[in-house]
């Protein structure tokens, strides 16, 4: 829907066109191989474009079934396509001069990649990129639902998703509340992701698990104390040969860790302590990253106070991953996100699209002058 004023101007008027840009292009990662396909391609098809998709190699199936549902759905051949590969394959899309914007979710490293190339090529570009995500927690809270939020919110996913928690910083008396975190996470059961008990699954290769083990051993070198060692779970059978980690909980961290500087990607809970409300919002301002926040209060004014103070682009109040519903867009911002449109919501719109904006005069007498202005179409 474009914009309309009428005469701004004697006998003029304005109006924006909103058009499709022509062939559009998304690039996802492994852990949320149907949610974040659909973040892009139905969005760019509904504004008129042709989309390209580029899946991650680590899982390309349930994005395939997507696709395969989209044509049973109707969704004309050629209109949404896949292709599949690795870097020389998003360095094509980059480059291709036919693909006029890109969509990216994944880490930092690959997002600024992506951005800096196709930007270069004269493309139009989003990337959610990596999070180092705080959840704010303050003595007044709501303790069993904290605790609960922040062991769902760490843990979940095995915590490989940018939204996860990743930090907890506890306020005044709530800095009471390790040992409560620490016997809420030993309850969480670590296992095969298809079976129903299981609340913490594998890490998505042995890199991944790797990477998150040696983090953890630089975490203890650095000073900070480990107050829960998933590494090696004990699993029985064949589990025993997986990539698993348990959750894990650090405290005693501060800025300038491993730890706390770089996003592990697993299930990594890193607690953080200040005296005030105002000293948290320093430390969470003061990251680099800017993806997602919480606070869980009870307190309206200092719920207020955060949302106004915090200079993250998804806040939560008492919501531990606050992910908007499609109606909003996704709003991460500093070193989380590249390009000024986010995904899904209205920002998405005007990203797949092309403003065009028409000033028109027409003379009044013109109107009646006898010329059969007919258009003759063969």
């Amino acid at each position: 829907m474009g914009e309309r004023a009428h005469n701004v101007a004697g006998g003029v008027d304005t109006y924006t066109l909103l058009q499709p840009l022509g062939v559009c292009a998304g690039i996802t990662p492994f852990n949320f191989p149907a949610m974040i396909p659909l973040w892009m391609f139905p969005m760019a098809i509904a504004t008129g474009n042709t989309f390209v998709l580029k899946p991650s190699e680590q899982d390309p199936l349930v994005t395939m079934r997507l696709v395969e549902l989209a044509l049973e759905a109707g969704v004309p051949p050629g209109v949404l396509n896949v292709v599949h590969g690795g870097e020389h394959v998003v360095n094509a899309l980059c480059d291709h001069p036919d693909v006029k914007a890109i969509s990216f979710v994944g880490s930092t490293r690959v997002g600024t990649h992506v951005y800096e190339r196709a930007s270069l090529a004269g493309k139009r570009v989003q990337c959610m990129m990596g999070a180092k995500n705080h959840a704010i927690v303050l003595p007044d809270a709501h303790k069993e639902q904290t605790l609960n939020a922040l062991a769902g919110a760490a843990f979940g996913a095995a915590g490989q998703r940018c939204m996860a928690v990743s930090v907890a910083v506890l306020v005044g008396e709530a800095r009471k509340w390790v040992p409560d975190l620490v016997a809420r996470a030993k309850k969480l059961s670590v296992g095969a992701g298809d079976s129903a008990s299981t609340d913490v699954g594998p890490l998505i290769s042995c890199a991944a698990r790797e990477r998150v083990e040696a983090l953890i051993a630089r975490g203890v070198e650095d000073g900070a104390q480990l107050e829960l060692d998933g590494r090696i779970p004990s699993l029985p059978g064949a589990l025993k040969e997986g990539n698993f980690v348990g959750p894990t909980i650090f405290s005693g961290v501060r800025p300038g860790m491993s730890v706390y500087e770089q996003e592990i990607f697993g299930p990594v809970l890193c607690i953080v302590e200040a005296e005030t409300m105002d000293e948290a919002i320093a430390i969470t301002n003061a990251n680099p990253n800017g993806n997602g926040t919480a606070i869980f209060t009870q307190s309206g004014a200092a719920a207020r106070k955060f949302e106004e103070e915090i200079e993250v682009g998804q806040v939560g109040i008492n919501v531990p991953i606050p992910v908007p519903v499609p109606l909003f867009s996704f709003t991460g911002s500093r070193g989380s996100k590249l390009g000024d449109l986010g995904p899904y919501g209205k920002q998405v719109v005007l990203f797949y699209t092309q403003t065009k904006t028409v000033t028109a005069r027409w003379f009044e007498d013109d109107v009646s002058t006898g010329v059969n202005t007919t258009i003759a179409l063969k």
